[in-house]
């Protein structure tokens, strides 16, 4: 969490137009992933950046109370990657916990090319997790895509993963990545999506729908992007109107009001952030006619 999301959630707190939290008694928002119908919770936890820690007591015990606070709260999804830094090793430290791992939707990737050098990646990555199977493994910017989604498949048959899938996370990947979901099975996707970012929406999106894919969204606040954009305004009025106490609830909402999304995965590394956040899947989501005004609001800042 940056600079720019603790000045603008401190700015918003001070004249609320709905009470904190007040959304707690609601069930958090599910949804299906289509390929099984299993049913997950519509936030997540992206471990990018904000769990790339040293892997020691003082600097885990903040991101453990997170995911703690994430799982009391009805939370289940965490995506990591080999390629984020120490965030796999964190993991392991957090999910050595009696019972934990039980608990957790549990995503990483594969990013290396050739058969023996996946298998040794993913291999890596449980080890470094402390785990005996991952919930889905994706192909990471699409590296090696053919040849990866065959190993994938292969553990995916063992057993040793529950779900494949690939991943982007710039729009200038979206064109090759609609190529790789008209001609491979895909369980999931994970892509770039904000409310000043839209063009997933229109180009990637859609496939999802029609091709039974779920859709996990990365950089829901575009890297703090739209926090810098709203820092000293306050939330427009359809904001009340859907219950959004705070501007990463705008954001959220408005992500999961496109009913294909599945789950976004915002980096969420203090417990305060994780209850934030998962306000947005709790209460009413935006029609399209509230999606409209609350692009129009963004467009204009």
């Amino acid at each position: 969490m940056s600079v720019s999301r603790r000045a603008v959630v401190a700015a918003a707190a001070l004249a609320p137009l709905v009470p904190r939290f007040a959304w707690a008694a609601d069930p958090l928002i599910r949804r299906p992933i289509p390929s099984t119908g299993e049913m997950l919770p519509a936030i997540g936890i992206g471990t990018s950046r904000r769990y790339e820690v040293e892997p020691i007591p003082e600097k885990v015990a903040p991101l453990r109370d997170a995911v703690q606070t994430f799982l009391s709260l009805g939370g289940s999804v965490i995506d990591t990657a080999p390629s984020y830094g120490t965030a796999e090793d964190v993991l392991g430290l957090i999910l050595a916990e009696p019972g934990l791992r039980q608990k957790i939707f549990l995503a990483s990737k594969v990013d290396t090319t050739g058969r023996e050098a996946t298998l040794a990646e993913f291999e890596r990555s449980l080890k470094r997790m402390k785990v005996e199977a991952l919930d889905l493994v994706a192909v990471h910017n699409l590296i090696d895509v053919t040849e990866n989604l065959a190993v994938l498949r292969d553990l995916k048959s063992r057993k040793r993963i529950r779900y494949v899938g690939v991943t982007v996370w710039r729009d200038n990947q979206l064109e090759a990545l609609a190529e790789v979901m008209k001609r491979e099975t895909l369980d999931f996707i994970q892509v770039n999506y904000a409310i000043d970012n839209r063009e997933a929406a229109e180009r990637v999106i859609p496939l999802a729908a029609d091709g039974g894919i779920a859709v996990m969204i990365n950089v829901p606040f575009g890297r703090d992007r739209l926090f810098k954009a709203v820092q000293g305004k306050e939330l427009p009025a359809v904001a009340k109107d859907l219950g959004c106490a705070s501007w990463p609830q705008f954001f959220l909402k408005y992500v999961l009001g496109n009913p294909a999304v599945t789950c976004p995965i915002p980096g969420m590394a203090k417990a305060s952030y994780v209850e934030d956040n998962l306000g947005a899947a709790r209460g009413r989501l935006p029609d399209p006619a509230q999606r409209k005004q609350m692009e129009a609001f963004i467009d204009a800042v």
